[in-house]
Formats: structure tokens, C-alpha cells, sequence
């Protein structure tokens, strides 16, 4: 993860110790090239990239480079805007003017869409995801009326009455 930040600009922390595998917490203002590292892959560490943009076309232009990211932050003022953003892009989670309170809050679900992953791992969300639920029809075998099966013809009315008194 430290090879990601050898050419970037970083502008908040970067301080890394190899001995301890530490990255202090990092950000990375408008890294100059899209196609590096940092853009590239997803980061599970404390590394940051800030991307201003001037226009809403900007926005998109970018983002829709990318597979769908597994986290999406949205800085602004303009709620309207904001909203817009979250409603027209596919990501894992979003939060709009802070980072990773999706990622901290059990009650929510934390989880990726295409490469990002699939499924939410996230206290019940997280349990429903690795579990399997049974669908069990347990039917009594002592009847079993003939108007469940071909020919139909003339069972129509049957099929009404029974919906009608027992339905």
C-alpha cells in the first residue's frame, strides 16, 4: 500500500514505518494521473484521494472510468446536488460530507456491487448474507383434488368457489 503513495501529492499525513506496517492516515489532493495505483485499485488502508471538480460533466467523465467503487463520498453544500449524485451512480455505500460512518455503523449494510463485491457484511446483513434459507412446503398427502391438474376444462368455476371461501 506505501508503493501507492510514491508519486502522489500528498497534502495530510503520509508518514509511513515499514518495521511496524504503519501508514498514518493520508490524503492525497487531486492525484495528477487517473490511471495510477491509487485510482486503480481499492484501497483498505488509510489512504484518501480528494477529487475536486468543476462541473457536473467532470464528474461524470471520470466516474464513469471506473468499475462501480466500493465507497462513494460526496462533498457539498447543495443538498440537491448531493442527492443527484447518490441517485445516479452504483456504488457499495455513500456518505455525504464526512468518510466511513457507512463502514462504522452496524445497523447499516457495508458491501460492494460487480467487483467491488456482492452481498453485505454487516451485523444481520452479514448473517443473511452467509446464511442459506429454506423454503419448506410441508403438504398434507391424505387429499389431493383433481382440479390441480390437466385437463382444465370445466374446473374453472371450481377454482372461484374455492378462492372465493377460502382465500
Amino acid at each position: 500500500m506505501a508503493n501507492m503513495l510514491n508519486e502522489e501529492t500528498i497534502s495530510f499525513g503520509g508518514e509511513i514505518d515499514e518495521a511496524t506496517c504503519y501508514i498514518a492516515p493520508t490524503l492525497l489532493d487531486n492525484p495528477p494521473d487517473l490511471y495510477s495505483p491509487v485510482m486503480q485499485e481499492e484501497i483498505f488502508g488509510p489512504i484518501l484521494p480528494i477529487l475536486t471538480f468543476e462541473t457536473d460533466q467532470d464528474i461524470e467523465s471520470v466516474v464513469s472510468q471506473y468499475e462501480k467503487p466500493l465507497a462513494f463520498y460526496v462533498f457539498s453544500d447543495n443538498r440537491a446536488f448531493s442527492k443527484g449524485l447518490i441517485e445516479r451512480f452504483s456504488f457499495g455505500g455513500g456518505v455525504i460530507n464526512d468518510t466511513l460512518m457507512h463502514f462504522g455503523n452496524e445497523k447499516l449494510p457495508f458491501g460492494g456491487v460487480g467487483f467491488s463485491g456482492m452481498g453485505n457484511y454487516h451485523g444481520k446483513f452479514g448473517f443473511d448474507t452467509f446464511s442459506h434459507h429454506k423454503a419448506i412446503v410441508n403438504r398434507k398427502n391424505w387429499i389431493d383434488p383433481p382440479v390441480r391438474y390437466a385437463p382444465y376444462q370445466g374446473k374453472l368455476k371450481w377454482l372461484k368457489l374455492f378462492f372465493k371461501y377460502f382465500t
